[in-house]
């Protein structure tokens, strides 16, 4: 039993360990760093344990990997850093914003925002 218990714990080890080497650079950007100099960004302002917020996280993760070298797509968990709130001015999470590659502000939206509806707004920013 206690065998079986330590193999499926270092399986989720690993499983982890994979997961956060195969998520893009940009996922793990610094509220410092957004927007990302020179390319188009969404900032996802958010947290790890809201329920609006888990349901992004996957269509971030997919977008991040889809757009990587073309758009930034950017997530910050405000419960555990209050600051990009106040720098950015949010009043609720989630909350996306859409920055151009000059690093200004051209679209922003609170709460649940499709996988569809970020591709639009990409494509009518210019990225393919």
């Amino acid at each position: 039993m206690k065998r079986s218990c330590f193999k499926f714990a270092t399986l989720i080890f690993y499983i982890s360990l994979l997961f956060l080497f195969a998520l893009p650079a940009a996922l793990f950007a610094t509220a410092a760093e957004a927007p990302v100099k020179g390319m188009v960004t969404m900032v996802d302002l958010g947290a790890k344990k809201c329920i609006p917020c888990k349901m992004m996280a996957p269509i971030l993760e997919k977008l991040g990997k889809v757009y990587a070298g073309k758009a930034a797509v950017v997530f910050l968990d405000v419960w555990e850093d209050p600051a990009p709130a106040r720098r950015f001015g949010i009043r609720a999470i989630p909350t996306q914003i859409f920055f151009d590659n000059k690093g200004r502000e051209v679209y922003r939206h609170e709460g649940f925002l499709s996988e569809e509806a970020i591709v639009r707004r990409f494509k009518d920013m210019g990225v393919k």
